[in-house]
C-alpha cells in the first residue's frame, strides 16, 4: 500500500514550503492531505480518479500528483523543491521537535545542514546562546531526538509495515504457486515496532514461487534467492524474508518464526524434558528422529500439553506458566466491541458531518459511539466553545430521536491545560454522557508536573477517561516523562478509565501498561479517534494491542452493551464502577 509513500512526500513539500517561508495555506493543506492519507485504510493504487477525490482534503492537483507517482515512482515538483533545500537538511526535520522554523534558524545562524551537523553544535553546546530560542534543554532534547531518529532506521512501526506487509502476502496469493501462507515474526505477535518482515509458504512451485517473490513491484533490491529462503528489500528500506517449508513443516516453522525467541527456548526446554525436540522442521521423538507433529502449529503445543497459546502472548512474560496452571486470559476478540468512545466530528478536527461518521460507525459493526470533538483552548482544532458544544447537544439528540437503532453519546475530548485546570466547568461536564480529558500541550514540563495535571483530571468526579495518556507518536515524538505507577494507581482508585488509542502511530497505552491495569482492575476501553471514517479500520491495532496486554471482554468498556456501559457508571458522576 502506497499510502504512506505519497503521505511523507505531502509532508515534505510541505516542510520544504515551510523552511523556505512560503504559503502558509499551501504548507496546511499538504499537512491535511498527508494526514487523510495516512489515515486511509484502502490503498490508493485501487481507487479511480473519482474515488481520489472523495479523500477529505484531496482536490484535482493533489489527486493528479497521487496518479503521477503511482504512474512514475515519483512527483516532479516534489524533486524540483528538493533542489533548494540544502543537502541533508531534509534529514534535520524528522528530527521530533525541530520542526523547519527551527531548522532554518540553525541553518542561519550556524550553517547546520545535517543531522551529523547538529549532533556535533548540540554535543558542544553551541546552540544555547548563539541561536534564539534555543537552551540547554533544547540541546538535551535535539540530542535525544537524533537518538530516536537513529533507532528509528532500525525499527519501524507497525502501522507503517502491516500494510506493506499484507500487501506483499496478496500478491504471492494472487501470482505465485501458494498453498498456504502467513505472516511471522514479530508482525504476527503486533509488535508496536519491527525490525523486518518474515513470511512462511507451503509451494507446489517453491522456485516458482520465489520467482514472483523477487520481482514483486515493492521489491527494490535482492539480498538473497534461493529454493527455500529469499530475502529483499522493499521501497520502504525494510527487509523481507520469505520462507517455503514442507507441507509437513508448516505449523512447526510458522510457531519457529514467530518467536519470540524466549517464548521458543522455553518450549524447547519443555520438550528437551519430554525427550522431544521441536524446531522449524517439526517435533521428532529424540531417541528415534521419528516425526509426530509439525503440519499445524497447535502441533506444537499438543505434544507439551498445553493449550494453544495466542501469537500475541508469546513474550516469555508468564504465558506458558498460565497455560500449565489453565490460567490464560480468554483475550478479547475484534468482534466483541460493540461500540468506539473516542470519535471527532467535522463540528472540530474531523472531517466528516455527526450522519456520515454514524453511518460508517454502524456498517462497521459498531451499536454506539461516543462523539467526542476537541474543547475550547485547542483552537488549532477548531474546538468547542460551551455554546457550540450545546449546539452540538441538540443535533445528537435529533440524530438519536431519529435512528433509534444506533445511538451518539454526546462527549467532549478536553484539553488538560498547562497549569493542570480543565477546559470546560463541572456544570457543563455534568451534561455530558462521556468526557475524556487528554493533554495536547506543554508535552515538555517535568514528571512531576505533567503526572499532576492527570492526576487532577481523573480527580474529577466527571472525568470519564484518559486519552493517550503518555502522549508518545511512534517514531516522531517520545512519551512525555510521566509517572504511569502513580496515574495506574489513582486511575484504580478513582475508577477513571484510561484508554488504548488504536491509531497505528499511537497504541497508547502500550501492552505493558495494560496488563498492569488489567491486574489493577481498572477499566479500559479501545478507541480509533477517528477524525476521517476510514480510522474506524484501526480497531484491530488496538485489539492487538488490547491481547498482547491480556486483556479479556470483561475488561474492556466499549465491549459491553450500551445499556451495560451506561449502567457502569455511578450515580452523580461521570466515573465507573469496578469491572
Amino acid at each position: 500500500m502506497r499510502n504512506h509513500e505519497i503521505a511523507r512526500i505531502f509532508s515534505e513539500i510541505a516542510d520544504i514550503h515551510e523552511f523556505r517561508g512560503y504559503d502558509i495555506f499551501r504548507i496546511r493543506a499538504y499537512r491535511r492531505a498527508a494526514l487523510n492519507l495516512e489515515g486511509l485504510s484502502q490503498p490508493v493504487d485501487n481507487l479511480s480518479h473519482k474515488e481520489l477525490l472523495e479523500i477529505p482534503g484531496i482536490g484535482k492537483d493533489f489527486a493528479a500528483k497521487i496518479e503521477e507517482y503511482l504512474a512514475t515512482g515519483k512527483i516532479e515538483a516534489h524533486e524540483k523543491l528538493k533542489e533548494e533545500v540544502p543537502l541533508g537538511m531534509l534529514e534535520l526535520l524528522v528530527i521530533p521537535g525541530l520542526g523547519p522554523a527551527k531548522a532554518r534558524l540553525l541553518y542561519d545562524k550556524l550553517g547546520v545542514k545535517g543531522i551529523d551537523d547538529l549532533e556535533r553544535a548540540a554535543t558542544e553546546h553551541r546552540l544555547a546562546g548563539a541561536v534564539p530560542k534555543f537552551g540547554e534543554k533544547s540541546e538535551e532534547n535535539i540530542l535525544k531526538g537524533i537518538e530516536m531518529v537513529k533507532r528509528g532506521r532500525e525499527r519501524f512501526p507497525l502501522g507503517r509495515v502491516l500494510p506493506l506487509a499484507n500487501s506483499l502476502v496478496e500478491n504471492l496469493r494472487k501470482q505465485g504457486p501458494v498453498e498456504r501462507i502467513e505472516l511471522a515474526g514479530s508482525i504476527r505477535r503486533w509488535k508496536e515496532t519491527v525490525k523486518d518482515i518474515d513470511i512462511v509458504a507451503t509451494s507446489p512451485d517453491p522456485l516458482a514461487l520465489m520467482a514472483v517473490f523477487t520481482s514483486l513491484p515493492q521489491v527494490t533490491r535482492v539480498l538473497l534467492k534461493g529454493p527455500t529462503k529469499s530475502s529483499v528489500i522493499v521501497t520502504e528500506g525494510i527487509q523481507v524474508d520469505l520462507r517455503v517449508v514442507e507441507r509437513e513443516s508448516y505449523g512447526a516453522a510458522l510457531a519457529y518464526l514467530t518467536g519470540s525467541k524466549n517464548h521458543n527456548v522455553r518450549l524447547r526446554d519443555m520438550a528437551v524434558r519430554q525427550g522431544l525436540k521441536i524446531n522449524e522442521y517439526g517435533i521428532f521423538r529424540i531417541e528415534d528422529d521419528q516425526r509426530i507433529g509439525g503440519a499445524e502449529e497447535e502441533d506444537v503445543y499438543r505434544v507439551l500439553d498445553l493449550p494453544f497459546i495466542a501469537p500475541e502472548l508469546r513474550e516469555d512474560s508468564g504465558e506458558v506458566e498460565a497455560a500449565l496452571s489453565g490460567a490464560l486470559p480468554r483475550l478479547i476478540n475484534l468482534k466483541d466491541i460493540r461500540g468506539d468512545l473516542h470519535v471527532h466530528s467535522r463540528w472540530s478536527d474531523g472531517m466528516h458531518s455527526l450522519e456520515k461518521v454514524a453511518a460508517a460507525a454502524k456498517k462497521r459493526g459498531l451499536s454506539y459511539i461516543a462523539l467526542t470533538d476537541h474543547s475550547r483552548s485547542l483552537a488549532v482544532t477548531r474546538g468547542l466553545t460551551v455554546e457550540r458544544l450545546m449546539e452540538q447537544r441538540e443535533e445528537i439528540a435529533a440524530f438519536n430521536r431519529e435512528n433509534p437503532d444506533f445511538r451518539v453519546l454526546h462527549g467532549t475530548e478536553m484539553d488538560i491545560l498547562p497549569d493542570g485546570s480543565l477546559d470546560f466547568p463541572d456544570e457543563v461536564l455534568r451534561e455530558l454522557d462521556f468526557v475524556i480529558a487528554s493533554i495536547h500541550s506543554a508535552f515538555k514540563q517535568p514528571q512531576e508536573q505533567i503526572t499532576a495535571r492527570v492526576a487532577a483530571a481523573m480527580r474529577n468526579p466527571w472525568v470519564t477517561m484518559i486519552a493517550h495518556p503518555t502522549g508518545r507518536v511512534l517514531g516522531e515524538r517520545e512519551a512525555y516523562e510521566i509517572d504511569m505507577d502513580e496515574v495506574l494507581r489513582l486511575a484504580a482508585e478513582t475508577g477513571t478509565a484510561l484508554e488504548i488509542n488504536a491509531y497505528p502511530l499511537r497504541l497508547d497505552l502500550n501492552d505493558r501498561h495494560a496488563r498492569r491495569a488489567r491486574e489493577l482492575g481498572i477499566p479500559m476501553a479501545i478507541n480509533t479517534d477517528a477524525h476521517v471514517v476510514s480510522n474506524f479500520e484501526f480497531l484491530p491495532y488496538g485489539v492487538a494491542i488490547a491481547r498482547r496486554g491480556w486483556l479479556e471482554k470483561g475488561n474492556v468498556l466499549n465491549a459491553l452493551s450500551l445499556p451495560e456501559l451506561l449502567g457502569r457508571k455511578k450515580k452523580n458522576s461521570g466515573k465507573l464502577s469496578k469491572p
